[in-house]
Parts: C-alpha cells; sequence; structure tokens
C-alpha cells in the first residue's frame, strides 16, 4: 500500500512540472558569432554543434569555415543574423556597435567580448560559459592559459629590466601604426620579457612617426600583417632605419600569425609563446 502511495506520488511531481519547461533547461542554443574571437572561444567551449552562424572572417578553427556566413565583420548581414533564429548573438565592440544595437532593438540577446587585456579575456570566457551552459569547460580553459602564461613568466622572472629587449610591433606599414600601453599586445610583450617601445602611448591602437622608432631603437621588429620577403626588404631599406638594432642584428619578424596576438581569444597563449621565442631565440 504505501510502496503504491509512493508511486502515484513520484507521477504527481512528475506530472506537476510541464515537460516543455524541462527541455528548454536542456535544449540546444542557436549561436551567431559575429567576431572571430568569439567564434574560437565558442569552439574552444565544444560548442560546435550549437553555432549556426558565424561571418567570412572567422576563420579558425577550420571548422568554423563550414558554418552559415552572416556577413563580414565590419557589415554584419541583419536579415541573413535574423533567418538564422538566434537565442544568443555573440559580438564585440567599436565597429560592430551600430550593428549590436539594431540587433537588440530586434529584441535578440547579444554579448559584446571587448577586453583590453587577459584578465579581461578570461572574465568574457567565463561569462561565455556561464550564457552557454559551458561553465565547467570555461573554467578548464582559463586554467590552461592561466598554466602557459606562468610558464612564461617564469622563465623571464629574473631577467633584468636593462636586459630585456625593446619591441615595436608594426600593426601596419602605411600609415605606420602599433599597440600602445592600454591593449593585451602590450600585456603579452611585457609577459614574453620585452619592452614595449610604445608603452607610454595610452591608446590600444595608435599611429607612430618613422622617427620615433629611430630614437626609441628597438631590438626587434615584429609585423602584425602578413608581410612579404619584399616588404622586409623596405623596412630594412627606409630612410634612416639601416642603424635601428633590430635591423642591423637581423631581429626582424614576419612568420608569426598575427591572429595569435591581436585577437583576443584563446590562442593568445600561443602567440605569447612565440614572442618569447623570438625576443630570446637561445633560451
Amino acid at each position: 500500500m504505501i510502496k503504491n502511495l509512493f508511486v502515484i506520488f513520484a507521477i504527481l511531481v512528475i506530472v506537476s512540472f510541464p515537460s516543455n519547461s524541462l527541455s528548454q533547461q536542456i535544449k540546444s542554443q542557436r549561436i551567431v558569432s559575429l567576431a572571430p574571437s568569439t567564434t574560437e572561444i565558442l569552439f574552444a567551449l565544444g560548442l560546435d554543434d550549437e553555432i549556426v552562424g558565424v561571418t567570412i572572417n572567422c576563420n579558425y578553427p577550420s571548422e568554423a569555415k563550414d558554418k552559415e556566413k552572416v556577413g563580414t565583420f565590419s557589415q554584419p548581414d541583419i536579415e541573413k543574423i535574423l533567418s538564422l533564429k538566434p537565442d544568443i548573438i555573440f559580438a564585440t565592440g567599436l565597429e560592430q556597435a551600430l550593428t549590436v544595437e539594431q540587433l537588440r532593438q530586434l529584441r535578440f540577446k547579444v554579448y559584446i567580448s571587448d577586453p583590453s587585456n587577459m584578465q579581461g579575456l578570461f572574465t568574457s570566457i567565463r561569462e561565455i560559459g556561464n550564457l552557454t551552459r559551458r561553465e565547467k569547460e570555461a573554467e578548464i580553459l582559463i586554467n590552461l592559459m592561466r598554466n602557459k602564461i606562468d610558464q612564461i613568466r617564469a622563465k623571464v622572472k629574473f631577467i633584468p629590466q636593462n636586459k630585456r629587449p625593446k619591441v615595436f610591433i608594426e600593426i601596419w606599414h602605411d600609415p605606420l601604426m602599433t599597440t600602445g600601453k592600454c591593449s593585451f599586445v602590450d600585456e603579452l610583450i611585457n609577459l614574453a620579457g620585452g619592452i614595449n617601445i610604445a608603452c607610454d602611448v595610452f591608446k590600444a591602437y595608435s599611429y607612430i612617426s618613422p622617427e620615433i622608432v629611430i630614437k626609441r631603437d628597438p631590438d626587434c621588429i615584429i609585423l602584425g600583417h602578413r608581410s612579404k620577403a619584399e616588404t622586409l626588404n623596405i623596412i630594412k631599406n627606409q630612410l634612416g632605419w639601416k642603424e635601428i638594432k633590430a635591423i642591423k642584428n637581423n631581429c626582424i619578424y614576419n612568420d608569426i600569425n598575427p591572429d595569435l596576438f591581436l585577437r583576443p581569444g584563446p590562442r593568445l597563449v600561443q602567440g605569447l609563446e612565440e614572442i618569447y621565442q623570438k625576443l630570446y631565440p637561445a633560451k
């Protein structure tokens, strides 16, 4: 008798919870990503099956290339996004501000990831994990990244400041652009044991004159654009640049994938490792 009553009670409890509310808790989300950086984070959290749209600029991992395209990073296609009926959209700031505003006016749930440093990136990963029910995966990813950072930090810990190489990151050549103090690129240079020659520029990205580069005499030049061999020769032959230490010692590098240090995603730690190897090749 008691056993029968228990069974009846259990059935009543199950019935009292609408089946649709349970399915809503466990159903897959439809995700659209408008930034290569958020696309990399989403894939790193194991959300491949839930991503229904990305921009044509989302080129990593390779699986991203097979996803439905929703325009470019600078000009997302609102109509295409609408057609995919996303539950949540991941975007970034600056260029996408107008698109984000339009999507929010259409009542879409939009999350903006626009970190300026590693801690900000960890916060974004954690928040994206919370929004996509991948909290555990987010913490694992953050810990893996922290471990890699700690490994590099330990290698450069005892290098005196006056022994650390000065670094010039060339984001673009015409006009000449670099990264300032308020950027995660500046942080990567510091973590790798270098000194950013534009560390006193309080903008993430800024124009810089060739004369300032000459005056600050970097030991290493890293190009943030895929330059060909002839471009390297152009740099070497620029007026007044031949006496720069980086050029005299042939420490100009264009073989680091710029996505590894310009894109605020999980691969920043790979960019950190590569920058470290360029600064300290003998270690």
